[in-house]
């Protein structure tokens, strides 16, 4: 099958590298770069193009919601049928966002808000865009009603996302491309914009959004630590404990030092009675004079703790307070804390339907114990409080 390349408007590498992989016969092509590298029009380009030439081609493009398509993917897909002088307004139904080519193809375009969307009609081919914004779930659901090629694109804004776990398989193509690969299109402004990235001490929108490599999302709530070998054991020492019984205990090890934190993971295991846990305080040689910020919430495991001869103490909860506080501090975690990375690496902003962080500004509560233990150290150890004011 050929498809011909619209005379009216140009293709980027980014679009051949698309139709060669899809020609080759590649099932899931994945499209992962930086800002304005044109992943998204490039595809859409290619899938009108073998819209218009396949007949009864059922496409569908897909997104995390219905906003979101509208103010990318379908202004894109309306600019390249009208430069390509293929746009007719009768063709288009407004209600459901499908558009019906002469030839019986169709070109769907749809957000996923409703989940149940992901179970609807087959298709012959499928483009997830920004498919990081999507669970795993939701794609299994779609990819399984695909009877052909499979589209995906993102930018690459997370440490860790299932996307990385398909465009890393070498039974699918990962096509990578940066502003670069679109740079004819674009005005000057717009490099400067993206290059301006360069310049910011945080090197991650740079490393993200100008050279299109794997970073950590906005959503992400700590992104600038860095591994140690060891504490420095030369600081203020205290601890963190969360406690937990389905979900894991988490205990942390905490040293300020010269102005930075540096944490150790020592413990993190689930099913835990207080008298296990007190063993193994016990075990790990913590002395009657280590704090122990503990989870304020259960006050009987912690006068318990006392009681067993800890310097066990309730900690601040407050939550947002908590986070500023650490993320105010430069964090280094030991090489070997791997659950502790782990967290770092997952822990984000609750978001809205859109993707933008909540009104709120909470976090999403999982994967959270052995931060949680953390965020009650820092706090409520290096947190100065005001004296009270006393009238005399």
């Amino acid at each position: 099958m050929n498809v011909s390349e619209p005379k009216e408007i140009n293709t980027t590498p980014v679009f051949q590298s698309n139709y060669a992989a899809y020609l080759d016969g590649c099932s899931i092509i994945c499209n992962e770069g930086g800002s304005r590298s044109g992943k998204t029009y490039s595809i859409i380009q290619l899938l009108c193009g073998l819209a218009k030439s396949t007949p009864n081609t059922r496409i569908s493009i897909v997104s995390h919601s219905l906003p979101h398509i509208k103010r990318g993917a379908y202004r894109d897909f309306k600019l390249i049928m009208e430069d390509c002088g293929w746009w007719n307004d009768n063709n288009f139904r407004y209600t459901d966002f499908v558009y019906e080519f002469t030839n019986g193809s169709y070109i769907e375009l749809f957000g996923l808000e409703d989940e149940g969307k992901a179970r609807g009609p087959a298709r012959d081919i499928l483009f997830v865009n920004e498919a990081n914004l999507i669970s795993k779930l939701l794609f299994d659901q779609l990819a399984m009603r695909t009877t052909g090629t499979i589209f995906m694109d993102w930018n690459p804004a997370e440490f860790n996302s299932w996307v990385y776990d398909i465009a890393d398989n070498p039974k699918n193509k990962k096509i990578h491309s940066t502003y670069l690969d679109n740079i004819h299109n674009l005005s000057l402004v717009q490099v400067e914009y993206i290059e301006s990235y360069k310049e910011l001490p945080d090197d991650f929108m740079w490393k993200v959004y100008g050279l299109g490599e794997r970073g950590a999302s906005k959503e992400l709530i700590y992104t600038a630590w860095k591994i140690v070998k060891e504490l420095p054991n030369k600081g203020q020492i205290f601890y963190g404990l969360d406690f937990g019984y389905t979900a894991p205990t988490a205990l942390v090890k905490v040293e300020y030092y010269e102005g930075a934190i540096y944490v150790e993971e020592m413990l993190y295991q689930s099913k835990l009675t207080v008298s296990d846990l007190v063993n193994k305080l016990k075990v790990l040689n913590l002395s009657r004079s280590d704090e122990l910020f503990c989870d304020s919430a259960e006050p009987k495991t912690i006068e318990e703790l006392t009681r067993c001869g800890f310097n066990a103490k309730p900690s601040e909860k407050d939550v947002w307070g908590g986070i500023m506080k650490l993320k105010s501090y430069p964090l280094f975690v030991t090489h070997n804390s791997e659950n502790i990375k782990r967290e770092l690496q997952s822990y984000k902003w609750k978001t809205d339907k859109d993707g933008n962080i909540a009104a709120d500004e909470a976090p999403v509560k999982e994967n959270d114990h052995s931060l949680d233990a953390l965020r009650y150290a820092v706090f409520t150890k290096l947190t100065t409080k005001s004296p009270t004011w006393v009238a005399m």
